[in-house]
């Protein structure tokens, strides 16, 4: 009796075709997962607590931000040019004139 070809042909189904190796991959991949998290909580709570806030230096209550200056300036006047030609940024000065005091609130245009 020739019982091999009622049986028909033997699939080499692996490993890799019944999934079970994929299965076995992600749990090992979740396994890694979980552990790396464990590992980095306890390395977490082994760390020194951040500084609480009277620890560090203050600055004194009347001192301005370091390189700050307050002054107060006169605006530049824009130059008048006629149609043909255009006012070009090199034409225009930079900053307007430091003045010692504040302009008072009638002087003030905003």
């Amino acid at each position: 009796m020739r019982t091999h070809l009622l049986e028909g042909p033997v699939l080499a189904a692996g490993v890799w075709q019944s999934g079970l190796a994929q299965v076995l991959g992600g749990l090992v991949v979740v396994a890694v997962l979980i552990g790396a998290f464990v590992f980095g909580t306890r390395v977490n709570t082994r760390e020194l607590p951040p500084p609480d806030p009277e620890s560090h230096p203050h600055r004194p209550e009347s001192a301005g931000l370091p390189g700050e200056t307050t002054e107060y300036r006169r605006p530049s006047e824009v130059p008048l040019t006629d149609g043909e030609h255009r006012l070009m940024p090199y034409n225009l000065r930079t900053t307007g004139e430091s003045v010692p005091r504040p302009p008072s609130e009638e002087k003030r245009t905003w």
